[in-house]
């Protein structure tokens, strides 16, 4: 696997602190704009949270992985209060809720958060156990902080928006093959369903991390010939599209997809010609793997219960930790140079900041 190590000197721990301090370590989000900025992200001393109560655990953070999530909420940040941004986590459980029966002190877990509440770049974080699985035993922090918020957001939509089960066969068609929920997506659908995978991918290195993963075949979306290679691995027409970059891609679905095929799709463009996709009847769904701790959904546990197969299946060998680069130490610096990475849009894998 491909991986890049990163050491300062100047390492901060976030681990150090005690919940008895008034205070603790935190990267807090000031300004938006660009990564460049002088308070985008910022090394800061913020209160410790209050609490556990309820459903939540306070979770000492030991590792914490970049998304584009985390690059889009922090460029576009308003108001001068201070965002603590972060999603992905792994750590340990310090204290529990008194509604707590999932977990308990001394747990090592992992989870993606909640976009509403202070994220994972601080010392300690609450989290509602609804949302939170018991760390891979074969995985270090590092390594699981990779999975939670792509392996969440993959499985919601293989099998809640795509309808996937053990007996689906066919050919699924996933765009954004490299990046982390991309890479992610491969492996369940080649390990828990019949699917075959055609992976769109261009560069060389980007071909053989999804080969890797999982996919049977690799189409370089750069081809000009790209839809009939497609149509010519799948004669009868694509089943199923993930759709990780959507923009400029309709009309390739509208043409290599069979009627009535689903497409889910993850990405945040306004302004698509979904009109194109009528003619075949086909179906358009959104995955926002957020919208259950967002909303409340009742069925918020759920992604509990993914969680723990997810970590079963990585202890089972089934599954492994998409990690392509690493930096040590969560503080400002390599935060910025972790969503400088992401922001580019052309990342293999996940990048993950561990203490």
């Amino acid at each position: 696997m491909m991986t890049v190590d990163t050491k300062t000197d100047t390492k901060t721990d976030m681990g150090t602190d005690t919940d008895t301090a008034r205070t603790m370590r935190a990267v807090v989000n000031r300004a938006g704009g660009p990564i460049d900025g002088p308070e985008s992200l910022m090394d800061a001393r913020v209160p410790v949270p209050r609490g556990p109560n309820g459903h939540d655990l306070l979770v000492r953070v030991e590792a914490v992985s970049v998304n584009p999530v985390d690059v889009k909420v922090r460029a576009s940040h308003r108001g001068s209060r201070d965002g603590i941004l972060g999603y992905d986590a792994s750590g340990t459980v310090e204290r529990v809720g008194e509604e707590v029966t999932l977990f308990r002190p001394g747990d090592e877990v992992f989870y993606a958060g909640d976009i509403t509440r202070p994220g994972s770049n601080a010392t300690l974080q609450l989290v509602d156990e609804r949302i939170v699985g018991h760390r891979p035993r074969r995985l270090d922090a590092t390594d699981a902080a990779a999975l939670p918020l792509t392996g969440l957001t993959a499985w919601e939509a293989l099998f809640d928006k795509l309808r996937l089960t053990r007996e689906s066969t066919g050919t699924l068609l996933v765009v954004g093959a490299a990046g982390g929920v991309g890479s992610m997506l491969i492996q369940l659908a080649t390990r828990l369903t019949g699917m075959r995978v055609i992976a769109l991918a261009s560069r060389p290195e980007s071909a053989d991390w999804v080969r890797r993963m999982g996919a049977d075949h690799v189409v370089d979306y750069r081809d000009p010939g790209c839809a009939k290679r497609i149509q010519a691995l799948a004669p009868g027409g694509v089943d199923a599209v993930f759709s990780a970059w959507s923009k400029g891609n309709i009309g390739l679905y509208a043409k290599v997809m069979r009627p009535f095929g689903r497409i889910a799709a993850i990405d945040d463009e306004w302004h698509l010609d979904w009109y194109a996709l009528k003619d075949k009847a086909l179906s358009w769904e959104w995955e926002f793997m957020f919208a259950r701790s967002k909303h409340h959904a009742a069925d918020m546990v759920r992604q509990h219960d993914i969680l723990e197969q997810i970590a079963h299946m990585i202890d089972a060998g089934d599954l492994v930790s998409t990690v392509t680069t690493r930096f040590e130490g969560i503080d400002a610096a390599h935060l910025r140079r972790a969503h400088a990475l992401v922001e580019t849009g052309h990342g293999i894998g996940k990048v993950v900041v561990g203490c």
